[in-house]
């Protein structure tokens, strides 16, 4: 008897072993550089035959070889001729962490029940050990926003880094923004109950923005009074008041995005990120003028409209980055988790349409650390910020040469095993064998 619990038990610890997620790295203890790799900073300069020096995480020296000298025996060093330096990729506007499995409701925490949620931090429910989100490092995503989803005023969402054993350990910046489902001025009819699928105006949208209008002034209201009773989603918006906390509204339509804004500015926030913004193009004057940035929505879609040039969701990255909109990509969309890994070939796609490789690099690094107001220690290779970067074959931006070698958060050297690398080592090793 106790020899079979002591089996049942070696299974039960090997099992968990195997499909736990792999152990966070451990703290940098010494230093090392990276020697003669092409760096692509992240701000539109390249670096070609490069020296990058880290030392207790952060990136101490960055410059070409032959004019950077420095004291190779103190430290390690890695030969990366031949080889191309990135800054770790950050995908905005994500719900990696939340949802592991769909079916699996006790795995679900992309969203909470009511209309008005301010209040609710994505962090709290944030999974460091998901197989999704070490699936994102072997293509150089690191960094994160953790996002929910769901209501008229989804939550807060924050800011991961992407090799952590919990979400303490993850944050890099909590409770950066609010996020706001803005409401649609136009709707389809329900084919399935023979209605007419066709747009029409959203007969409630007047009565919608009125209803969000008024959580807005109440809560600047609560802000200002003696808060006797604390209100939790009242209080949450506080940050929106006096410049602490981003807003960011999901809105696609040209209408839409022009109240949205206006509203915004009307209730004194100042810090405003369109999400999605599939119209923003005929609008960019507006934006503009107004300081907005968009994370623009999944590249690889369709058009949606009839009218529309069947290659708009590809080139409308390249008409805001010509109007000086400050642009990042997201992924949301169906399969918006494991379609994260993928957000170095959306920005791929933006070169083949007009953007150059810096300015699509700038999409998916230093653009998104701006709005996420983390560009202080990420988004860019350079001296003094955090050495959370990767190496890689070939050119990141195309997945035929994207094959990441080396990964770095904060100067930490990553696993870049995961689930998935080790089930096709294992099939690989299946079908190579001569029986």
């Amino acid at each position: 008897m106790k020899k079979n619990i002591i089996n049942i038990f070696s299974f039960l610890l090997c099992s968990a072993i195997a499909f736990a997620q792999q152990t966070p790295a451990p703290k940098q203890n010494k230093d090392f550089a990276i020697v003669g790799a092409t760096a692509h900073i992240g701000n539109g300069e390249v670096i070609e035959n490069s020296i990058i020096v880290v030392s207790d995480g952060k990136i101490t020296t960055i410059g070409p070889e032959a004019s950077t000298p420095i004291t190779k025996q103190a430290m390690d060093m890695i030969d990366a001729k031949g080889k191309h330096v990135y800054p770790g990729f950050i995908v905005a506007n994500g719900t990696l962490g939340l949802v592991e499995v769909d079916a699996v409701k006790a795995s679900n925490d992309l969203s909470e029940m009511g209309m008005y949620n301010p209040h609710i931090r994505s962090i709290i429910a944030y999974n460091t050990e998901s197989k999704i989100v070490e699936s994102m490092r072997p293509n150089g995503v690191l960094l994160g926003q953790i996002t929910p989803r769901g209501g008229r005023i989804a939550g807060t969402s924050s800011v991961v880094q992407f090799d952590a054993w919990n979400w303490e350990d993850a944050a890099i910046k909590t409770d950066d923004g609010i996020h706001i489902n803005w409401p649609n001025s136009f709707s389809r009819g329900r084919w399935w109950l023979g209605e007419d699928p066709a747009l029409k105006p959203n007969e409630d949208y007047s009565k919608q923005v009125k209803e969000l209008a008024e959580f807005f002034n109440e809560s600047k209201s609560y802000d200002k009074g003696k808060k006797a009773e604390k209100h939790l989603p009242y209080e949450a918006l506080s940050g929106l008041f006096d410049g602490s906390q981003h807003l960011y509204i999901n809105v696609d339509d040209e209408k839409g995005i022009t109240d949205a804004v206006n509203f915004a500015k009307e209730q004194g926030v100042a810090n405003i990120t369109i999400v999605g913004g599939y119209e923003s193009g005929n609008i960019t004057d507006f934006l503009k003028q107004n300081n907005v940035s968009v994370f623009l929505r999944r590249v690889h879609t369709r058009p949606e409209s009839e009218d529309d040039d069947y290659d708009l969701p590809f080139k409308l990255a390249k008409q805001l980055v010509d109007a000086g909109i400050l642009v990042a990509l997201e992924p949301s969309g169906q399969m918006e988790r494991m379609n994260s890994r993928n957000l170095p070939f959306y920005a791929g796609t933006t070169v083949a349409y007009g953007l150059t490789k810096p300015q699509a690099l700038q999409l998916i690094t230093q653009n998104p650390a701006k709005i996420l107001g983390i560009d202080d220690m990420y988004g860019t290779l350079e001296a003094g910020k955090s050495a959370t970067l990767f190496i890689s074959e070939g050119d990141a931006l195309d997945m035929r040469t994207n094959k990441v070698s080396h990964a770095f958060i904060d100067g930490r050297k990553l696993s870049l095993e995961t689930h998935q690398t080790e089930l096709w080592k294992r099939y690989a090793e299946k079908y190579s064998r001569k029986e």
